[in-house]
């Protein structure tokens, strides 16, 4: 009887011009069931659609009134079981305490659904049990400025990577909306977190690296003991103490990620006795936890070039994967950043070329305050052929002057000055160029991130400089005299990375 009855509906289905519900898209001639739940994350509902066809695109449309606004992606069901599957589609993007309307929306080529109207109610804010016992709970204040302009803010939102003060425990993971309230969080601190092509989110916390989902579930975590057990299968000869400031995501499901490590010295100049340096290596893991690559900064320079001093000697912060297939990787305890062979994992490890004072790249006007120093999170913007454009935020640490004085180390030094900048490089002829800058007016001596929006904006983040919780991220015009079109204020606590995403769906953009 029930064979029947999807015979009758699916005939009827086909035979239907583009009607709207000939047969709907439920098992048998029933709708598909409808519920909404909560998650794990006070800010993230769980849509399901239980008995939905095959072939069928599902997604949601949700905000405070029945006018909607936003949209989670779209997910294809591919079973081939007729009588059907259960769709889950987390829905975040809300703010605390409020009730939210949302329903859910099934298409075909010929066909389409609409679930009724549903509400749901977001919880509060509150510290995560166990996380930091004993610490006070303590939110950081946003606030957004906004000059009158008719330059638009670009769309989407801001995804912060926070850290400290000391002493208080907080929500260090956020995404806020452009008017500074927050809509989703996970609470352990990483550093940094990443959206995946996936729409998961990547944690690089001190001795994990994890990936989670919207609800905060953990879909796969590597830690520290596990990556040292492969090293030492594999024959490398460092230890990774913590894992350190960066972490890619590779189409090939890779993860590469940057690892402290330390070695011994002996009557260093400078460091009589004993020194335990400091160093870096970069990891490559595969998607099951095994080490298939490995670097040791040990290998490759000189423990005697250390611009801040010895045992934190190269204090990496920031890794870029280029479309040739090799590393960069931003050192800011040298100044440098390297192009390391790594050629997709069969590459030999050595140093392509090192960009900053001293390295191999000349740079037009031969004034060396120009160049970045301390530097943090450098982008890739682009490249075309053998020029690269590189984002770079400039802090600014004992940058040299044209007398060759560093800044900041005496009453007559120079002071020193953070900005946000961006070079052009020429991989053929190994000179450099600044093409823009924008000074915000002060020293951030530590952080800070920098990116191109998607209407040709910069967009940086700078903390403050006189070690007080505080930073700001501010949006700019890319034009000669840059004008501020977009400013985040964050009090309590430092932004380590902040970062314009489009939404919390890849492939989904959220306008303002």
């Amino acid at each position: 009887m029930h064979n029947w009855r999807y015979l009758v509906c699916f005939c009827a289905c086909a035979l239907s011009l583009g009607g709207l519900s000939g047969c709907w898209f439920g098992k048998l001639d029933r709708p598909p069931e409808a519920q909404l739940s909560p998650t794990q994350n006070p800010l993230v509902a769980q849509y399901t659609l239980r008995g939905v066809r095959t072939g069928v695109t599902a997604w949601v449309e949700f905000g405070p009134d029945t006018n909607y606004g936003r949209e989670t992606w779209k997910v294809t069901t591919s079973t081939t079981d007729h009588l059907g599957e259960i769709v889950n589609i987390l829905v975040a993007g809300m703010k605390a305490q409020t009730t939210y309307h949302m329903r859910a929306h099934l298409e075909s080529a010929s066909t389409s659904w609409v679930d009724q109207d549903r509400t749901f109610t977001t919880g509060a804010l509150a510290e995560p049990a166990g996380y930091l016992a004993g610490l006070p709970f303590q939110l950081p204040s946003f606030s957004v400025a906004k000059p009158p302009s008719s330059v638009t803010p670009a769309p989407g939102v801001e995804l912060l990577s926070l850290t400290g003060p000391p002493n208080i425990s907080s929500l260090e993971c956020l995404v806020l909306d452009l008017q500074g309230n927050i809509i989703w969080f996970y609470p352990p601190t990483a550093f940094p977190i990443k959206l995946m092509d996936n729409g998961h989110f990547i944690l690089q916390m001190n001795t994990d690296l994890r990936e989670v989902d919207l609800a905060g579930d953990i879909v796969r975590d590597v830690s520290v003991a596990q990556v040292n057990q492969s090293l030492q299968a594999s024959g490398y000869s460092f230890v990774v103490t913590t894992f350190s400031h960066d972490i890619l995501t590779l189409p090939n499901g890779h993860w590469i990620t940057i690892g402290q490590i330390s070695k011994s010295f002996d009557n260093l100049p400078g460091y009589p006795g004993t020194t335990d340096v400091l160093g870096d290596a970069l990891i490559d893991i595969d998607p099951n936890g095994n080490v298939v690559w490995g670097w040791s900064a040990f290998d490759y320079l000189d423990v005697n070039r250390h611009l801040q001093g010895l045992p934190d000697w190269t204090h990496s912060n920031g890794l870029v994967y280029t479309p040739d297939g090799n590393l960069l990787l931003s050192m800011r305890h040298q100044s440098w950043i390297l192009k390391i062979d790594y050629a997709n994992g069969t590459g030999t490890g050595n140093i392509l070329w090192k960009l900053g004072e001293d390295g191999d790249f000349g740079l037009a006007g031969g004034d060396p305050t120009q160049w970045f120093y301390a530097q943090h999170d450098p982008v890739l913007e682009n490249t075309n052929g053998s020029l690269m454009t590189l984002a770079v935020y400039d802090d600014g640490n004992y940058r040299i002057d044209s007398a060759g004085v560093a800044c900041g180390t005496s009453p007559t030094a120079p002071a020193c000055y953070s900005r946000a900048a961006i070079f052009q490089i020429d991989e053929d002829t190994h000179n450099a160029s600044l093409l823009w800058q924008y000074l915000p007016g002060f020293y951030s001596y530590w952080g800070g991130s920098i990116g191109t929006l998607s209407n040709g904006n910069i967009e940086f983040d700078s903390t403050d400089p006189f070690n007080i919780p505080l930073s700001e991220i501010m949006e700019v015009t890319n034009t000669d005299t840059p004008q501020m079109v977009w400013q985040m204020n964050i009090n309590g606590q430092y932004a380590y990375r902040g970062s314009r995403i489009p939404s919390l769906y890849p492939g989904v953009t959220w306008q303002q």
